[in-house]
């Protein structure tokens, strides 16, 4: 089905936050066992295909286009992944705190929140993503 989708990405790192928000159409597609919610949005690198695969105590990000990246999720559970831009590949971390999909009556709302590092490095920091989706009239 098609939906009108709302991104919300807090970042917080080193006592600071940062708020980054974007609208996209997509596609919210459920399964037997996973729910699955695909957009393409602009960023200052180009277009970025993004599908996001939400299960029980899972999930993962999948990006392609401008950006690539792969991040896998799972509930208290140190996973890797990576992220590659035209500079370079990086590998990344990923420890979930909270993997949450709520859906019903044509809309819904994922909450995923997550300690982000890169190259082994500590923490990066902590990100709350909140997608908010509801289908196209």
């Amino acid at each position: 089905m098609t939906v009108n989708i709302n991104v919300k990405t807090t970042i917080f790192q080193d006592g600071q936050e940062e708020i980054i928000e974007g609208t996209a159409q997509g596609d919210f597609i459920q399964k037997a066992k996973s729910s699955y919610l695909q957009y393409d949005e602009i960023s200052d690198q180009g277009s970025i295909h993004t599908i996001l695969k939400i299960a029980e105590d899972e999930a993962l990000i999948l990006r392609s286009g401008a950006v690539k990246m792969k991040l896998p999720f799972k509930l208290n559970q140190r996973m890797s992944g990576n992220y590659e831009v035209p500079f370079g590949k990086f590998e990344t971390t990923t420890v979930a705190k909270n993997i949450d999909l709520c859906y019903d009556n044509n809309k819904g709302k994922i909450d995923l929140r997550y300690d982000f590092s890169m190259q082994g490095a500590p923490s990066v920091g902590t990100y709350h993503l909140e997608i908010t989706f509801q289908e196209e009239e």
